[in-house]
Formats: C-alpha cells, structure tokens, sequence
C-alpha cells in the first residue's frame, strides 16, 4: 500500500520555527517532522511514499535525497504553485496507478492510532473515501449520520454550513478531522478540471452521491503540532 504525505504547507501558525525553514523539518525529539511521519507509515506497513513539497522545498528535497528511509520515498513538486490539499493530491495522481487504496497523513500531526484499523475500516464499508476524525474542540467539524456517512461540515464559530445531505445535517454527529484519511483511486476521476482546490470541499460535493465515511479515532496519543502550544507539549513529551 503506498501514502501520500502533506508537506507543502506554509507552517505560518508556528511563526519564528518556520522562518528558515518549512514544518516538514521542524524538530521533535531529535528528529524532523517528516521523518518521524515516515517511520511511522512504514511501520504500519506502507510499502511506498509520495510526499508533496512547497515551502523551502528545496531543503525538503534534500531531506529524502540525502536519507534512506528503507522505501521509495518520492517527491510531488509544488515549488512554483501551491494547490491547496486536493489539488496536491490531483497532481500526485500519476504515482498511484496500482488501483490499491491511498493513506494520506498531513506531516504536522503525531498520533498513535493503528493505521491497520483504518484501512480494514476503509475496506470493509467499501466507501471511495473514508476519513479519520476525534471528538475533540475546534471551530471546523464534518458531520457524519448515525452510520457514519459523511452529510456536511460546519464552522461552529462563524456558523458557516456546508450541506451534502440535507435531511440528516441537523441532527447528525460533529467531529474533528484527525489529520488522515484513506482514498480509492478511481475518485482522481471524479476531481474538478482545476488545478487548486480544496480536499474538504471536494469530499462534501462527492458525499452527495458517492459513499464517504468517518473512522472514530480514539489514540491516545494525537497532537497537532503545527500549534505552537502542541509543538512544546510534544517536545516534553518526547524530549
């Protein structure tokens, strides 16, 4: 099974760590972000890896050039255009062509769940997408039925809503987006002809039609440390 890893991200919530260089290579415990993310999908079992760069790219590239991680680890170059989380995932289309699902973790979040669950979780409710989220506060939720069907999202701050399935939204379960998520390729078919666009809003619009579900994620280890605050917590813990 290959992954996909989100790395191409500004980091502008981590201020001074970023000025030099990109989340990617922040340090924790003696190690950088992204190595710790691919040694944790290796661990699991992810024969291959594709990791999208932007922000000071060029150190990501030397990153993974200059390290042997045990598996292929190639490089998605957004260097001269951003494309937001779908359009990253669009453009990374031509490395996934063995018809297998997809992981997709974003770099700046540590967590102990068994990505083995999520996949035979995926694979078991035949959905296209299947995304991990926690019960946990933020301000953007997705909502999901009492079957964990994905029917919406919603800003619990501003009250913005976005409806995939009207009848079940009010009622439905909020819950916090973990960070990762599973795909079946056929949905790069399924994507808008642009080149940048949002992954949520995608999901939402293909929740309408197709099957897109929620994995209760309930590690006991989850971490966004693209926080400031989480990024120190995280530094004591694996200090």
């Amino acid at each position: 099974m290959k992954a996909m890893i989100f790395a191409a991200g500004l980091g502008t919530r981590l201020q001074n760590e970023t000025v030099a260089k990109p989340k990617a290579l922040v340090d924790v415990g003696g190690k950088p972000l992204l190595q710790l993310t691919i040694e944790k999908l290796k661990n699991e079992g992810i024969a291959e890896i594709v990791v999208n760069v932007h922000h000071f790219s060029d150190l990501v590239i030397s990153f993974i050039k200059q390290n042997d991680f045990g598996i292929p680890v190639h490089i998605s170059d957004e260097t001269e255009k951003l494309l937001d989380t779908g359009g990253g995932l669009k453009k990374a289309a031509c490395y996934f062509d063995d018809k297998q699902p997809i992981l997709i973790y974003n770099v700046d979040i540590l967590s102990s769940l068994n990505m083995k669950e999520l996949v035979e979780n995926h694979l078991q409710s035949k959905a296209l997408v299947t995304v991990a989220v926690r019960i946990r506060e933020t301000q953007r939720y997705y909502k999901f039925d009492s079957e964990m069907n994905m029917v919406g999202w919603i800003n619990k701050k501003t009250g913005e809503k976005k409806i995939s399935k009207s009848g079940n939204f009010e009622t439905a379960t909020a819950m916090a987006y973990s960070g990762f998520h599973i795909i079946q390729p056929v949905i790069f078919s399924l994507m808008p002809e642009t080149d940048r666009f949002s992954v949520t809003d995608f999901y939402l619009e293909l929740a309408k039609t197709e099957k897109v579900t929620g994995f209760y994620d309930d590690s006991d280890l989850w971490m966004d440390v693209g926080k400031p605050e989480q990024l120190a917590e995280a530094r004591k813990i694996f200090s």
